[in-house]
């Protein structure tokens, strides 16, 4: 396995960013750039981070590396700060950094795969919420997403006066009236999806009974098989929490690649 810390000039957000990538053992030939020719490029999981952390998380509280040893699976994991992935409304437009220039500057750094079948993403909390929003906004690119304990319904988080951090929710999404049936809403996004008729990307949820989100996580849940929406719903014991992220990320891992090949 090839561990690398990238740091880059982000023209979207007019600042420097980072990335951590994963790649499979290249063998002898060494890591080439993805325009060498005769090299072979790798299915790619974009793997996001919650609210709190960074593109270092993964690395440092689960053992992803030696979890993806063998699979031929590169990893790419992106920092994107406090920003729920979204185009903030005071702040970068981090919703575009990571739905467009992430997946072009990995691309071109590093051999990985453009076909849909080849690219899933996931992610825990926030990074739930991003990987939900970027498989169902763009169902043509990825062929699986995954959510651990993921943030559902962010317009009822918008709303809920007891939230924590609900001014900083509001100082990225605008007003929490304008949050629902916006593109930043995983239940409009679901909706819009079906409605276009087009293949959708298979669907991974998991929560926590004790965690809080765990009852947004079942009415999303809800919500989708109510459009039909085919996804893997499963729950279990614990909280929002590390140690139950570290032992569902394996079993994502191989559902994911099983997922691309349907």
């Amino acid at each position: 396995m090839a561990l690398i810390h990238c740091h880059f000039f982000s023209q979207v957000l007019g600042l420097m960013s980072a990335m951590t990538v994963i790649l499979p053992d290249p063998g002898t030939g060494g890591c080439q750039r993805a325009g060498s020719a005769g090299r072979r490029r790798y299915p790619t999981l974009y793997l996001l981070h919650g609210l709190s952390d960074d593109h270092t998380v993964w690395q440092r509280r689960t053992a992803i590396e030696r979890y993806v040893e063998g699979m031929e699976l590169a990893v790419v994991m992106p920092a994107v700060g406090r920003s729920f992935y979204a185009d903030m409304r005071s702040g970068p437009r981090y919703w575009t950094f990571i739905s467009e220039e992430v997946p072009a500057v990995a691309r071109h750094s590093f051999p990985l795969s453009t076909k849909r079948q080849d690219n899933f993403v996931a992610g825990l909390s926030m990074g739930g919420y991003g990987a939900f929003k970027l498989a169902m906004s763009y169902p043509s690119r990825y062929a699986a997403a995954a959510s651990l304990s993921g943030v559902m319904d962010i317009a009822r988080l918008a709303q809920d006066d007891q939230a924590a951090g609900l001014d900083e929710l509001r100082q990225i999404f605008g007003e929490a009236d304008t949050l629902a049936n916006s593109p930043n809403d995983l239940f409009f996004l679901a909706q819009r999806m079906v409605r276009q008729g087009k293949p959708q990307p298979s669907l991974y949820q998991w929560c926590g009974t004790e965690d809080f989100l765990y009852a947004d996580n079942v009415r999303f849940h809800r919500h989708t098989e109510s459009l039909g929406v085919a996804v893997q719903y499963e729950e279990g014991s614990g909280g929002h929490e590390w140690s139950c992220w570290d032992a569902r990320i394996q079993k994502v891992l191989a559902w994911l690649l099983e997922a691309g090949r349907t």
